[in-house]
């Protein structure tokens, strides 16, 4: 291992630690705020989303196989359906969106 790679596993480390315990030292007391602890609550879905979104339209071979799969999975999402329902619809929708792309 070189002394390069070294540094670097060293300072994201540092970095890591650093983004975990500065809330912990910021907020001693508990927060009391409603707007700052609804901001709080949402932001994990915030995160994943924006980490996610952008990601299943790359996810496929074409934008119109992408958007199917998203399409099935947003309106079973919203109505209530698992996980496992929602993920496996989407990935029949958008392969069978690839599949009716390589007919026409």
């Amino acid at each position: 291992m070189t002394l390069r790679l070294l540094a670097y596993i060293l300072v994201m480390a540092g970095v890591t630690y650093l983004v975990r315990m500065l809330p912990l030292l910021v907020f001693r007391r508990k927060i009391r705020s409603r707007f700052v602890q609804s901001f709080l609550y949402y932001v994990p879905y915030a995160v994943l989303g924006a980490m996610t979104i952008p990601a299943v339209f790359y996810a496929t071979g074409n934008m119109t196989s992408a958007i199917a799969g998203f399409t099935v999975a947003f309106i079973l999402a919203y109505f209530g359906r698992s996980l496992t329902v929602v993920a496996l619809a989407a990935s029949a929708a958008a392969f069978a969106a690839e599949v009716a792309a390589g007919w026409f």
